[in-house]
């Protein structure tokens, strides 16, 4: 019988020279940090495929077949939530917990279950551990990485919790104690990690009048979609005015994060609840709760929605694409190009537009580095909608907005469909696999992964002048 302790079992397979951990890190100096953080992306994906594809995971006990499984598990990797089976019916409890299993490590990343091991064992995090635990966050420090990491795993616990407790309060009374609950933490972790998944075939069309349901799921989603950066950030600052420190201020990634959400948010729904024709019996508290739900689901991308998506109209479409291209905030659980590149783009805009000058925003200056890497996210954003578009467009019998709707949906890892997304073609699955892939990893980060950066030269062309716009 082994008596180690947990500890003493996690040393020992780390630095064992047999074990097969430690020759990995013994070869992964073949592989740089990116690559490794898109190749464990993948390997999940791989695996979370194997076993949806198996009988145990289906309610019918047969092999779903591997192209659709794997479409499922990108998905779910993604938290994207578009799916090609309705999840409820279609798999087991068995197979609804993996799949659970899988947006919870593509929600809050993998490297976040490692790194807090190595926490709260109270061991040493390796060097290339902690590499790319950087690059999983796109962030440029390497400082109190282990203690942020384990913020972020008590956060996810402290939010989804609560999710599943008050949802299975709004449920017991229907489904019982025991379903009550599982249903409550399946669209608790659903919710906070952005995944859009419902056990419910119309989704959350049911509770578009319950009011608790409403409240629990924004809430839950934006908790989940302005990052853990400005969780961390209001904590600071809560915890020094308790203490009565000064200064106290918030950093300019939380005030454009959430000055650009309660825009995108705000103006969202407000051209919705405009725009639709609703129907004469509903008052006015019940339509701004709908069009607020549908705004804050494709903003934080969490890919519910309580109204038919196809039935809505055309300027609402138009809205709710613009929300899920946009997306939630950096380090959150959310896809899109996130806030804060819509934001440095507007601050760029306006650099240009007054002339020479210096990129300023809430009396802080931005690095123009900060402010390129914007404008290379939304460019890899258009490339890639625009190259799908072609190739959709071309396999699947729907129309432009349909395609449109679908791509952006997955490109953001929102999930919201307009009911194309069982009828696709077999070319179009695995367009869409792709696709909901590079969202989440980061278009940015996997083309870096493939292509290394050339090393700067020593000399410089002649520069020429090039007439554009």
């Amino acid at each position: 019988m082994d008596t180690r302790t947990p500890r003493q079992w996690f040393r020992s397979v780390f630095k064992s020279p047999d074990s097969v951990l430690t020759r990995r890190y013994a070869v992964s100096g073949l592989l740089s940090p990116l690559q490794l953080l898109v190749g464990g992306y993948a390997f999940v994906t791989i695996c979370g495929a194997l076993l949806l594809a198996c009988p145990l995971s289906t309610s019918t006990g047969q092999w779903q077949p591997f192209l659709d499984a794997l479409f499922v598990a990108t998905s779910g990797i993604s938290t994207s939530g578009l799916s090609v089976v309705d999840v409820g019916s279609y798999y087991s409890v068995f197979g609804q917990i993996v799949l659970m299993t899988i947006f919870q490590v593509g929600g809050i990343g993998y490297m976040v279950f490692v790194v807090s091991m190595f926490r709260v064992l109270n061991m040493k995090i390796p060097l290339h551990t902690r590499i790319v635990a950087k690059e999983s966050l796109a962030s440029e420090g390497y400082h109190q990485i282990g203690r942020f990491f384990l913020s972020v795993f008590l956060y996810t616990a402290l939010f989804e919790l609560a999710g599943m407790l008050f949802l299975s309060l709004l449920w017991r009374e229907k489904y019982g104690f025991s379903k009550a609950l599982y249903m409550g933490l399946f669209h608790s972790v659903s919710t906070f990690c952005t995944a859009g998944f419902a056990l419910f075939p119309d989704n959350l069309m049911r509770y578009r009048d319950s009011v608790g349901v409403n409240l629990v799921v924004n809430v839950i989603s934006l908790a989940g979609g302005i990052g853990f950066f400005v969780m961390n950030d209001l904590c600071g600052f809560l915890s020094d005015w308790v203490k009565n420190v000064r200064p106290r201020r918030l950093c300019l990634h939380t005030k454009m994060v959430f000055g650009v959400s309660a825009f995108v948010i705000a103006l969202g729904t407000v051209i919705i609840l405009l725009a639709e024709p609703w129907p004469m019996e509903w008052g006015l508290f019940r339509r701004v709760q709908t069009a607020s739900f549908q705004a804050i689901s494709a903003s934080t991308t969490d890919g519910f929605n309580t109204v038919d998506i196809g039935a809505l109209g055309t300027t609402s479409l138009l809205v709710l694409m613009a929300l899920m291209f946009i997306g939630a905030s950096p380090g959150s659980t959310g896809g899109g190009i996130k806030t804060t590149t819509l934001g440095s783009l507007f601050v760029f805009m306006r650099m240009q537009m007054k002339g020479p000058g210096r990129a300023v925003s809430f009396n802080r200056e931005i690095p123009l580095k900060i402010l390129h890497k914007s404008i290379e996210i939304f460019m890899w954003f258009v490339m890639i909608l625009a190259i799908d578009l072609v190739w959709l467009g071309w396999t699947e019998k729907a129309t432009f907005i349909q395609i449109m709707f679908e791509i952006i949906s997955a490109l953001g890892n929102t999930g919201l469909s307009m009911g194309i997304t069982s009828g696709l073609s077999a070319p179009g699955k695995w367009v869409l696999i792709v696709t909901m892939f590079i969202g989440r990893v980061g278009p940015a980060t996997l083309s870096a992964s493939v292509w290394e950066k050339e090393e700067i030269p020593v000399y410089r062309y002649a520069r020429e002048e090039l007439f554009i716009g």
